[in-house]
C-alpha cells in the first residue's frame, strides 16, 4: 500500500482516527460533556469536519494563525476558542478581523492581556467572549487562586468590547478533583458579584475519560486523542491498535548485526521524550529501541540481532504525535477502502 510513498513519511489511518473520535464523543455525550477538539494534534479542516460530525460543538486552536488556516480551510469551522493570552497590535488585528468571521472566543490570566483586547475591540465596535484562564495544578499560564479568577472576571465584565464567557483550565494528569474544587468555588465567588460563568471548559487527552469525576466543567478539549500516540500506550489510555499516525521510514544502513540507522531524525520523529526512553514505537518490533536521533537519522539498536535489512520500511508510532504533524507539509491519508492520498497540512507551521 505504501510502496510508491517516498520517505520519511507521516502516515493516517483515517478509520482509526474515526474511531477514536466516535469513541470520546459517546463517553462525551453519556456525561452531558460538549466536545470542543484541540486541532493542535492534526491541523487539518477535514478531520476537524470529522469532529463537528460526530457532535463536537466548534474547536480549539492554541495561535491566532493556526485559527485563520483552519478556519479558511472549511466553512464549517465557525467556532473558535483560542487557549492563548494574545499580545501585540498585529496579533490583535487579526483577531479582531478573525471575529468577524466566526463566533470566537479567547482566555486571559492577567489584567495587560485583557486591556489589549478590550481596546482593540472597543475601538472596532465588536465584542469578544473571553475566559478567565486558572492554574489548577499544571503550573503553566492561569491565575493561581479563586480570588484571582473572580476579579479577572469582573474586569472583563466591565471591560469595553468584551464578554466573560467563563472559566478554562487545562489540569495535570489525575487533577479532576482540584478542577471540581477550584471550579466550583470560582464560580460561586463570580455569581455572587451578580455574573454569570456561561460556561466552564476543562482539557487533556490523558484524563478524557475521566472528565465525569469533575462535573462542574460543561465542555471539555481533547487533542491527541484524535490519533493517539506512545505516550498514551505508555499510559494505559490507548492501544498501539488506536494509534491512527505513524511515521514510515527506510533502513539505510545496518552497520552493525545489532544496529540501523533509518532515514527518520529529530526533523520527523522529533526530539519530545514526554517522561519515555527512546524516540518512538516500532510496529510489530517491541525488541527494537531507537536509541538517537540526529537530524535526518535515527538509530535502532536490538539486544540481539537486529534483522533488518537496508531498504527494507518500518513503521513507527512516535512519542508526541502533534509535534509530528508539524514537522511536515502534508500526511499521506488512508483507510481500509482508501488509497494512500497526500492531503496538505493547512495550519502547520501556524505559531504566531
Amino acid at each position: 500500500m505504501f510502496d510508491r510513498i517516498q520517505t520519511p513519511a507521516v502516515l493516517v489511518d483515517i478509520d482509526v482516527a474515526k474511531r477514536n473520535i466516535e469513541r470520546f464523543q459517546t463517553y462525551a455525550d453519556s456525561h452531558g460533556l460538549k466536545v470542543r477538539p484541540h486541532i493542535k494534534t492534526h491541523k487539518l479542516p477535514a478531520i476537524a469536519e470529522m469532529q463537528l460530525d460526530a457532535g463536537a460543538v466548534g474547536i480549539t486552536c492554541q495561535k491566532v494563525s493556526e485559527a485563520e488556516a483552519m478556519v479558511a480551510g472549511s466553512g464549517r469551522l465557525n467556532d473558535v476558542l483560542i487557549t492563548y493570552n494574545i499580545l501585540g497590535d498585529d496579533k490583535l488585528h487579526a483577531l479582531v478581523a478573525l471575529a468577524g468571521k466566526v463566533k470566537l472566543a479567547v482566555v486571559a490570566d492577567n489584567m495587560t492581556v485583557i486591556d489589549g483586547l478590550s481596546a482593540a475591540f472597543a475601538a472596532a465596535g465588536a465584542t469578544l467572549n473571553v475566559f478567565v484562564e486558572c492554574n489548577t495544578g499544571a503550573d503553566r499560564c492561569g491565575v493561581g487562586t479563586t480570588e484571582e479568577a473572580a476579579a479577572l472576571a469582573v474586569r472583563i465584565h466591565a471591560a469595553p468590547g468584551l464578554r466573560f464567557a467563563g472559566l478554562m483550565t487545562y489540569p495535570p494528569v489525575g487533577g479532576a478533583a482540584k478542577v471540581q474544587a477550584f471550579m466550583t468555588e470560582a464560580k460561586a465567588l463570580i455569581e455572587a458579584r451578580g455574573i454569570a460563568v456561561p460556561a466552564i471548559s476543562s482539557g487533556g487527552t490523558p484524563d478524557m475519560m475521566k472528565a465525569h469525576l469533575a462535573p462542574i466543567a460543561t465542555e471539555f478539549r481533547p487533542g491527541t486523542y484524535v490519533y493517539n500516540d506512545r505516550s498514551l500506550v505508555a499510559r494505559d489510555v490507548a492501544s498501539w491498535d488506536d494509534c491512527a499516525l505513524t511515521v514510515l521510514a527506510t533502513v539505510v544502513s545496518v552497520p552493525a548485526s545489532n544496529r540501523a540507522i533509518i532515514d527518520a531524525g529529530s526533523k520527523t520523529l522529533t526530539s519530545d521524550l514526554l517522561g519515555l526512553v527512546g524516540h518512538g514505537h516500532v510496529l510489530g518490533r517491541p525488541d527494537i529501541s531507537i536509541d538517537q536521533l540526529s537530524e535526518e537519522h535515527g538509530r535502532l539498536r536490538c539486544p540481539s540481532d537486529i534483522n533488518l535489512t537496508v531498504g527494507q520500511r518500518i513503521r513507527i508510532v512516535p512519542n508526541h504525535a502533534c509535534v509530528v504533524t508539524n514537522m511536515v507539509d502534508g500526511v499521506y491519508v488512508y483507510g481500509k477502502d482508501k488509497a494512500p492520498e497526500l492531503w496538505p497540512v493547512p495550519a502547520r507551521g501556524k505559531i504566531v
